[in-house]
């Protein structure tokens, strides 16, 4: 079973839900035959990558309210993410572009080290201090190699501003199509969809759910016939 997620290091909900999730798939029996793949999504796609500022701001800016409503939502947002096990700062954070980082992302995934890497960029973004927004690229290169990536490859994908740029549209495009209108959004199969972070006893649900209904092969044509095999290939006999 595949499941996609589609995310954005800059969504607080992504990282609680990525942790929600995979407590489910953890205590999923069949969790060795599914398959998880990241998918790019950009909350602020038109962002210039020089743009970076507070948080608090920003989020007072987008939805109309105070900034200590909006710390107030941080705060909400770091209670949940204690009760995950997860470290969050709600003082001193900031906001930028993710577009490098996701590109970066899939450069990863082609080395098989796409998870990893992306866990480091939420624990970089949600519970460092150090920002991933102002320091330039060698922030992102230093959690590459920290992911297992080679420093120099991860240098040249960031310098060539085309590299993966198609694969992040791509994913993009294919939420859109997929009726995503926010993150954290799960695929499981490309039957079953689960937005948001849930409960871990929701994706517990859809997992299940999801591997009960899966089709099993079913054969057209039962007669023998002959085929090749782990102990050869059947032999024609002389009529």
């Amino acid at each position: 079973m595949r499941v996609e997620i589609w995310s954005d290091i800059a969504c607080p909900w992504c990282y609680v839900g990525k942790a929600r999730f995979e407590k489910a798939l953890a205590a999923f029996p069949h969790r060795d035959r599914v398959e998880v793949v990241h998918r790019s999504f950009e909350l602020d796609p038109g962002r210039a990558k020089s743009d970076a500022g507070p948080v608090i701001p920003m989020l007072a800016q987008k939805y109309g309210i105070s900034e200590a409503q909006a710390q107030a939502a941080e705060d909400n947002v770091g209670a949940q993410a204690a009760a995950e096990g997860l470290e969050y700062r709600t003082r001193g954070r900031d906001h930028g572009n993710t577009f490098d980082m996701h590109r970066l992302l899939h450069f990863a995934e082609e080395q098989g080290r796409q998870d990893e890497l992306l866990q480091l960029l939420y624990r970089a973004n949600f519970a460092e201090e150090r920002s991933v927004f102002t320091e330039g690229d060698e922030r992102l290169v230093e959690l590459a190699v920290e992911a297992g990536l080679d420093a120099d490859a991860a240098r040249e994908v960031l310098a060539d501003e085309d590299a993966y740029a198609d694969e992040v549209r791509a994913d993009e495009r294919e939420a859109a199509q997929l009726g995503a209108t926010g993150v954290p959004f799960f695929v499981l199969d490309r039957t079953y969809g689960v937005s948001g972070a849930q409960p871990a006893e929701v994706f517990t649900q859809a997992l299940t759910q999801a591997w009960g209904e899966r089709s099993p092969l079913t054969l057209v044509d039962q007669a023998d016939a002959d085929v090749c095999g782990p102990d050869g290939c059947a032999v024609p006999q002389q009529g």
